[in-house]
């Protein structure tokens, strides 16, 4: 069977061999670029910003597979539009490469509406805000607790803590004004310095409103009341006001209610002796 190899020079068939082989690697290199399809690059086109389904035919349309790797939920975005694309517009890539898409959810998300009240509206925004609810605005009641959330409303409706809502949705906020129902006597604050006044009226809920200081007067703190507004008596009748209130005071840099010195000077002919 093998006649015509043995009765041939050694040469020969190592000449023959040669060339198999060297015909076998030529075939070889020639058939990878097509194998691998290395002489095939693609861009990667841009879809971020387009609907899911334009994104899918514009890849597919340049011989590329799409796989939709995740999605969140963005309420300022297109639903069902591209965010990120992986590998990035404008890379090379090989035909039939998957790119991946991460895209914006069709429908939002569900929460538990938390409870709110008693919150400050600082505290209560912020919750909001890493919830992905939105304030739709406040709005004030009489209650001594002043800027804290009484009551939560969505659309114009008191919601209940653990309801469930979708991401986005905006929530009112019902506060305190620092003004409860019940009322006081206006407390008596003219002949205290600023500074005596405010720690005064911090025991009764109420504030230093507008300040009036005449010319004389440096320092605020060490101005005297000489006048307040409300005054502590209307008449006969004692005046009233709400906790959380303020009152208006005018300065001085003396004290009027301070007794004066007397008068030493007197006329010679007065009380001394006559002449």
């Amino acid at each position: 069977m093998f006649r015509f190899i043995t009765t041939r020079p050694f040469w020969v068939n190592l000449l023959v061999a040669i060339a198999i082989i060297s015909a076998c690697f030529a075939l070889f290199f020639m058939s990878l670029a097509s194998i691998t399809k290395h002489d095939d690059i693609k861009k990667v086109p841009d879809v971020v910003g387009k609907s899911t389904a334009e994104a899918v035919q514009i890849l597919e349309s340049q011989g590329l597979k799409v796989s939709l790797q995740d999605s969140v939920y963005i309420d300022s975005i297109p639903k069902s539009s591209v965010l990120k694309e992986s590998p990035d517009a404008d890379a090379l890539v090989k035909e039939g490469r998957t790119i991946f898409l991460t895209v914006n959810r069709a429908q939002a998300p569900t929460i538990s509406m938390p409870d709110l009240r008693g919150f400050s509206i600082t505290s209560a925004q912020l919750l909001l805000q890493n919830l992905g609810l939105k304030l739709e605005g406040t709005k004030y009641i009489n209650d001594v607790a002043k800027n804290a959330v009484k009551q939560q409303l969505v659309n114009n409706a008191e919601i209940q803590p653990g309801t469930p809502i979708p991401v986005g949705t905006s929530v009112l906020l019902v506060l305190g004004n620092g003004a409860g129902n019940e009322t006081m006597e206006v407390p008596d604050i003219v002949g205290m310095t600023l500074a005596e006044a405010r720690d005064y009226l911090q025991t009764f809920n109420i504030s230093i409103g507008t300040i009036t200081a005449n010319p004389d007067v440096t320092n605020q703190d060490e101005g005297f009341i000489f006048k307040q507004d409300p005054p502590r008596n209307n008449g006969f009748q004692k005046n009233r006001m709400k906790p959380g209130q303020a009152i208006n005071v005018w300065l001085s840099a003396q004290d009027a209610n301070a007794p004066k010195p007397e008068n030493n000077d007197a006329n010679p002919g007065e009380n001394g002796p006559g002449v």
